[in-house]
């Protein structure tokens, strides 16, 4: 086990994972409900795990080169992040006399928020566009031992980042519950998913030129 490019995986692993996406902005919801946060981390945990694999151990090569399944991937992106930030909007601008319960939420059950979980995860665009392709592509350079150093060091920045962020978002779920505070993370989250859905419309210009 090397644990220089161990390092490395992780430090990448993060720069991919931490910026504002779906799968954030998920988690940081369910860890301010305190509504099954950890199990909410532990699925997008999973989950990046299985992808960082298939990304390193060769899929990441297959889905570079397949041209026509990265343009299927950025048009379902657009689409479902184009949705989830109308659906973050909706939020932001909804009074605060209708906002859910505690009771409400929790009557959801654990079901929808293992749902949720994965329609965040597996139609997020990033997932297979930063996750599979680029760390795929990264990881694939390495032979043996050291690719497999990589790859743990990605996945272990999936677990760190997910559970910090659960955790933290469960501890300071008191203030950012509170309708001004949840209202600017809601605005913010609706257009960090429209920014990411403009630049991937823009992607895609470089398959029809």
């Amino acid at each position: 086990m090397n644990f220089w490019i161990l390092l490395q995986g992780f430090g990448l692993g993060a720069t991919m994972i931490i910026p504002i996406g779906a799968q954030n902005a998920y988690v940081l919801n369910q860890g301010i409900k305190r509504h099954h946060h950890l199990t909410t981390a532990t699925i997008c945990s999973v989950l990046d795990v299985i992808f960082i694999s298939l990304g390193i151990f060769g899929g990441g090569a297959l889905l570079s080169q397949n041209e026509s399944l990265l343009i299927a991937v950025t048009l379902g992106g657009i689409v479902f992040l184009t949705g989830y930030g109308l659906l973050a909007l909706k939020t932001a601008f909804k009074p605060s006399q209708k906002q859910e319960s505690s009771s409400e939420i929790t009557a959801r059950g654990k079901r929808t928020v293992i749902l949720g979980a994965l329609a965040v995860t597996v139609l997020n665009p990033h997932l297979y566009l930063d996750t599979v392709v680029i760390l795929g592509s990264i990881g694939g350079q390495f032979e043996g031992h050291d690719r497999l150093s990589f790859a743990l060091g990605t996945m272990i920045a999936s677990f760190v980042w997910f559970y910090s962020l659960s955790i933290g978002a469960a501890k300071l779920g008191p203030t950012l519950s509170k309708p001004a505070v949840k209202k600017g993370i809601d605005l913010v989250i609706a257009a960090m998913m429209f920014t990411i859905a403009f630049l991937l419309a823009n992607n895609l210009q470089q398959y029809w030129n």
